[in-house]
């Protein structure tokens, strides 16, 4: 079958690998996939990997060099092990990609995404989203309802990150956001707030291509551009009081974005960390004290929320698919993906790859 594998930076190949054994284990699903998104991850390590993608065998999963790119897919189920009871072949499904041990210390606890062994499908696992077809375990799986598209379906997965970032901010009807960077996880988690009741919501981006789109998805977004705008200035000016922002979500992984959010977050507020910092960024420690807020991680999601967002992105609440600006074939994945993508331009935000 067909795949999109990584080899190492800047070397990933479109070929042909054999086709999943017929033969599955027990609690296996086999999934004919249909969209894969191309997640930020993904772009780092085509751009600089390999990162998460490990080079010896997992130590959980055995994944290792050359993987099969693609967490953010769904498909169809075309296959099932003797105890799968949660799927059948021919349910519509999206895929929950973390592959951790149900009985370590944090499995224990249902806390699957803290997991030290964590594996990632797509990152560190023999199968992948590129691809024509894949294996995964059936607690990997959700089907789909009927108000969630193929497409849509592809999207539950950075949707869950941004739907538990706004849970971890504490963003309720009323508060005003600061997001942080307008790449597909900060336009994401613009819809993100406003579906928790964010009643205003500022983004701020040096990109000002990027910044236009945010308002042609959320046209009563303020976007701020920082060359050009002190962003906690006119974050507090327009904030009840003066403030600044009840929450703030960095969505870049970049210590400029994060000490903006400090700036311009109120007293007793928070400070979520969405991005993922390549380095170790300096931390106003001052600041985060006298102003008596909090600064929280953000890491992926608890597994078991696809049935909320879902339901979210079905009933129209969070529009995912509106950050879709492209649809490309397998075929194409290097030029008219990853490298669009890598574009200083920005004129791509999410982009999926069709894989009928």
């Amino acid at each position: 079958m067909k795949v999109a594998r990584f080899h190492a930076k800047r070397d990933v190949r479109v070929e042909e690998i054999p086709a999943p054994p017929e033969t599955l284990g027990p609690r296996d699903v086999m999934i004919r996939n249909r969209f894969c998104g191309i997640c930020g991850t993904d772009l780092h390590e085509y751009a600089a990997g390999p990162i998460f993608i490990p080079v010896e065998p997992h130590p959980y999963t055995g994944a290792k060099l050359p993987q099969i790119l693609g967490h953010e897919y769904g498909g169809t189920v075309v296959a099932i092990g003797s105890e799968v009871t949660n799927v059948k072949v021919g349910d519509r499904v999206s895929v929950q990609p973390l592959v951790s041990p149900r009985e370590d210390y944090f499995g224990k606890r249902g806390l699957y995404q803290l997991s030290e062994s964590l594996g990632i499908i797509g990152l560190g696992w023999p199968w992948g989203g590129m691809a024509e077809y894949s294996i995964v375990n059936d607690y990997n799986v959700f089907v789909m309802p009927n108000t969630v598209s193929d497409e849509q379906a592809a999207l539950i997965e950075p949707t869950a990150v941004v739907v538990y970032a706004a849970d971890r901010g504490g963003v309720k009807p009323g508060s005003s956001v600061l997001v942080t960077g307008a790449g597909p996880i900060g336009q994401l988690q613009v819809l993100a707030a406003r579906a928790a009741g964010a009643s205003r919501i500022f983004l701020s981006d040096t990109n000002d291509n990027r910044l236009a789109m945010a308002r042609q998805i959320l046209p009563d977004v303020i976007t701020l551009n920082p060359r050009s705008v002190d962003v906690p200035a006119a974050v507090r000016a327009q904030t009840d009081g003066s403030v600044g922002a009840d929450v703030a979500l960095e969505c870049v992984g970049a210590e400029a974005a994060l000490s903006t959010c400090i700036d311009a977050v109120r007293r007793q507020g928070v400070v979520v960390q969405v991005g993922l910092h390549v380095g170790k960024p300096a931390v106003d420690g001052f600041a985060i004290t006298f102003k008596d807020i909090d600064v929280r991680g953000s890491w992926c999601y608890p597994t078991l929320m696809w049935p909320r967002v879902a339901s979210m992105i079905g009933a129209g609440i969070l529009p995912a698919e509106k950050v879709v600006t492209r649809r490309i074939r397998l075929d194409d994945v290097v030029g008219e993906g990853f490298e669009a993508l890598l574009d200083p331009a920005g004129q791509e935000l999410k982009i999926l790859i069709d894989l009928n």
